[in-house]
């Protein structure tokens, strides 16, 4: 059996007395691979350097739209640069966010279509977040297909069925964290047996998002995502093997690996 952890923010703070072991413990855990995915330019060029350090680790880069308020000069050049170096797969995360209504919704959609177009035109990846943004999401998305095929993930996802298949429709992937093995979340669960075999990940967000039966441990690592792999698995009346091998053959065509 072998996972594939989608997405990770392996250069948290959390993890700064024990990152190795974290790393260690996922691979022995069977998880195969890692993205480290970045959220500043700062955050960035840590899991760029994560990834160079430990073969189990990819990097994602970008400015996660909470922070996009915060960017200095010169900050989206750093990233746009970053996709130059070895084990980088992917931009992000980028998207939207009206719930911590951090960065004004204008500069957050600015730095959301940069990421979605430098993607576009390295024939890149692009990791989505998205919370209480689904309608401009998806209008952002739609504006940039016209430009061209897209590629990309929607991370975290905790949107209804209606969402969910409006995604697909943009040739997208939908990945699943811990909260879709809570026991209240069984909208949730209802959506990730709908998605395709071929268009379902699976991720931890650590250090966030720890799954059942593991729900209030912080903070949460890689090593966890065998629960989630396990919740998903019976859901769709698959092995855990069989289903561990799906998802990494998904995100190993996605990210290119």
């Amino acid at each position: 059996m072998l996972l594939f952890d989608s997405h990770a923010h392996l250069d948290d703070e959390q993890f700064d007395a024990d990152r190795t072991g974290v790393i260690r413990r996922a691979a022995e855990a069977g998880v195969g691979y890692i993205v480290a995915v970045g959220t500043t330019a700062a955050s960035s060029r840590a899991c760029v350097q994560l990834a160079a350090e430990h073969n189990t680790v990819y990097a994602a880069v970008g400015i996660q739209p909470n922070y996009c308020g915060q960017a200095e000069p010169g900050d989206w050049q750093t990233v746009a640069g970053l996709l130059d170096e070895p084990r980088v797969v992917a931009l992000g995360e980028t998207g939207l966010d009206r719930y911590w209504d951090d960065t004004p919704l204008a500069v957050q959609a600015d730095y959301f279509q940069r990421h979605v177009q430098l993607a576009q035109d390295r024939h890149l990846p692009f990791i989505v977040h998205m919370r209480d943004s689904g309608t401009e999401i998806l209008q952002a998305l739609r504006a940039a297909r016209a430009r061209g095929p897209l590629r990309g993930v929607m991370h975290s996802f905790t949107g209804d069925l209606a969402l969910a298949r409006a995604c697909l429709e943009l040739d997208l992937y939908l990945s699943f964290a811990g909260m879709v093995t809570y026991r209240k979340s069984d909208a949730l669960r209802q959506v990730a047996a709908a998605i395709p075999a071929d268009r379902i990940l699976i991720e931890t967000d650590a250090p966030y998002l720890s799954p059942h039966p593991e729900r209030g441990r912080r903070p949460n690592e890689p090593a966890l995502l065998v629960h989630t792999a396990r919740c998903l698995a019976e859901l769709r009346g698959r092995s855990l093997a069989d289903f561990a091998d799906q998802t990494t053959a998904n995100a190993r065509r996605l990210f290119g690996i």
